[in-house]
């Protein structure tokens, strides 16, 4: 598909409020349909702080829809498997074949760092001609009779036909519009990310995505940047936050959580960045995410704990569904007119809330089942050993395309069965936290 050349003055179509992955990959989506778009950031440049990202075949399909899959792959990397290991004694659980997972959905499964799938977005978007406007704080939301209006921090409002709300776990939206809390789960995560050179005599495995699973803790490890880099995540339930203590999740509580772990993972753990933490949160599902004509988006609408690795990739969808449901409908109508918001709003809520809810939901039972101690960490990993890596229904609600249109089988999606399956390996279910 050749974008369409969005106008270049004048009242924006849609006015997006966040400029993190969600927000501009959903103004990308939107330029490509010929609409004008503005994206308002708080911070005075735009940027992504973290390290490693996961990008499932349900993204990677989308990515290459927008002709930015060879740009990822040049940045990222496509490891071979996915393997889920015992943190205490190591012994592998499940390994999934990622060449097969590729073979089956038609697009690889990537690692890449965050800030570089932040910078092709950005690439994207000012290449298609979005207005990207920096320094720009958004403390209130209100509906108009032909739109809705925002009011920044220094009192000048701003209207267009749309506003969508990508303003992340802690949105002014939702908190305005439906007025929930986050929800704590008591565990941290640490990241780094270090040149590979490092790392190679710690026993790593630098083609894989390695996640251990450990008793009230996990730590992931896969490589960055062509293998240049290698990225961990130490993950850990705080007893300073059990306790109710507001300053948790500190470094002292780090070292303590690991302790007992196999060789791998003691040697990563002094690797970790210990002057950020990221405290674990989410919220519950809601049932609307549009009213009037704003819209949240992304973690603004759905923010999962990361046990799937699919918090990215669900505001990537959200956008490319939205902008989906504008194409469709100009092609159903006249392509000069204006858009039907309330359809296609109407539309993209119908698609997402459900899935969403199931990703949320799942990515929460997922991290119980990983820090299990005792005799349930022994059963949890013998039923591990034993799941057959050919039951595809596991994984093809997420990332098949059908997740996106349920109604549907589109034509890109060809299940391909696997023969050569191997009955030791195990649950084509795991996807490690980012």
């Amino acid at each position: 598909m050749t974008p369409a050349t969005p106008p270049t003055e004048g009242r924006p179509d849609a006015i997006i409020v966040g400029g993190g992955i969600g927000g501009l990959s959903t103004a990308f989506a939107l330029a490509r349909e010929g609409l004008r778009v503005r994206v308002l950031e708080r911070a005075k440049e735009f940027g992504e702080v973290g390290a490693g990202l996961q990008i499932a075949p349900n993204c990677t399909r989308i990515l290459d829809e927008y002709g930015l899959l060879d740009e990822a792959k040049e940045l990222g990397v496509v490891p071979e498997s996915m393997v889920m290991r015992d943190a205490l004694d190591s012994n592998e659980l499940v390994r999934l074949d990622l060449g097969e997972l590729e073979r089956r959905y038609g697009f690889p499964y990537m690692v890449i760092h965050r800030s570089d799938l932040h910078a092709i977005f950005l690439r994207a978007c000012r290449r298609a001609g979005v207005d990207l406007v920096t320094d720009q704080t958004v403390v209130d939301y209100e509906n108009t009779a032909d739109g809705a209006r925002i009011t920044l921090a220094d009192g000048h409002t701003e209207e267009a036909p749309l506003v969508i709300a990508a303003d992340g776990l802690r949105s002014v939206a939702r908190q305005k519009l439906v007025g929930d809390d986050v929800v704590s789960s008591d565990y941290v995560a640490y990241r780094a990310a270090v040149p590979i050179e490092q790392v190679r005599d710690n026993g790593i495995a630098e083609k894989d995505v390695t996640v251990y699973i450990g008793p009230r803790c996990h730590f992931v490890q896969y490589a960055l940047r062509g293998g240049e880099m290698f990225n961990q995540v130490a993950v850990f339930q705080s007893p300073k936050a059990l306790a109710g203590q507001e300053d948790w999740g500190t470094p002292d509580e780090l070292d303590a959580a690991f302790e007992g772990t196999c060789e791998t993972v003691g040697k990563g753990i002094p690797l970790m960045w210990r002057d950020r933490w990221w405290q674990m949160m989410d919220r519950d599902p809601i049932d609307t995410w549009v009213h009037g004509r704003i819209a949240l988006l992304g973690d603004a609408a759905h923010p999962p704990l990361q046990y799937m690795a699919q918090g990215a990739i669900m505001a990537i969808e959200d956008g490319w569904v939205l902008a989906r449901h504008v194409a469709r409908l100009r092609a159903e109508g006249d392509a000069d007119s204006a858009v039907d918001w309330e359809a296609a709003l109407a539309a993209y809520q119908a698609v997402r809330v459900e899935h969403c809810r199931r990703v949320l939901t799942t990515a929460r039972a997922w991290g119980e089942l990983w820090h299990l101690d005792g005799t349930p960490r022994l059963q949890r990993n013998a039923i591990m050993r034993e799941i057959d890596p050919t039951e595809w229904a596991f994984t093809d609600w997420v990332y098949g395309p059908t997740a996106l249109f349920p109604d549907e089988e589109p034509a890109m999606f060809t299940p391909v069965p696997l023969a050569s399956a191997r009955v030791e390996e195990n649950d084509p279910t795991v996807t490690a936290a980012a």
